[in-house]
């Protein structure tokens, strides 16, 4: 091994036997930005791309333009649901009086009405399959997914509700061009300005 190979090495962390916690989450030296932790182990993502960064910002914008003001819309931060799992959904709102502090880094479930995943390549299968189980058994009523559609790449919203018998989410829509519903507000997005982002 060359002394150049040995400064290049990376020392991961090396999880407990039951896997890491969320206070690990939030007191491990040395994490990467927006570290997800998913059934007590480390996700570290990888960096956006335009697509993404744009419905971010265009979903955020379009939810504060109705927003009523014991609400509040937050991006990429932390979302505790238990123990072992705490995701950083892309988008989501939040009862206003959660946020206790300007220093504040994350919410708990309780406090979430709406959570949003943008489906990025290294994403799919978290954002389509594994965090919206955990988002429901949280019991956070309202789930979006955003992925990119047809041959100009254009953004499709698949909304979903909670089922209070099944405690799962059930499709209630799917929006290629506007998303005008009222749950868990009066939401009136226009999907079509993505290409302004």
């Amino acid at each position: 091994m060359t002394a150049e190979s040995a400064e290049h090495r990376v020392h991961w962390p090396v999880p407990p036997h039951d896997g890491y916690t969320v206070d690990d989450l939030f007191t491990l030296p040395d994490l990467p930005p927006h570290t997800e932790m998913i059934d007590g182990s480390l996700v570290f993502v990888s960096p956006q791309g335009h697509f993404h960064f744009a419905m971010i910002h265009l979903l955020a914008n379009g939810l504060r333009s109705t927003l009523p003001p014991d609400f509040r819309v937050a991006a990429e931060m932390t979302v505790v649901l238990d123990r072992h799992n705490a995701p950083e959904p892309d988008v989501f709102v939040a009862r206003a009086d959660a946020l206790t502090s300007h220093d504040q880094t994350r919410y708990a479930a309780a406090d979430v009405l709406l959570v949003i995943e943008v489906v990025s390549p290294d994403s799919t299968a978290r954002d389509r399959d594994a965090k919206p189980r955990k988002y429901a058994a949280a019991g956070i009523p309202n789930f979006w997914l955003v992925e990119m559609a047809g041959e100009d790449d254009h953004p499709v919203v698949q909304v979903y509700e909670l089922g209070k018998v099944t405690g799962t989410y059930a499709l209630t829509g799917i929006y290629h061009d506007h998303v005008k519903i009222s749950v868990p507000y009066d939401i009136d997005i226009d999907l079509t300005t993505f290409d302004r982002y």
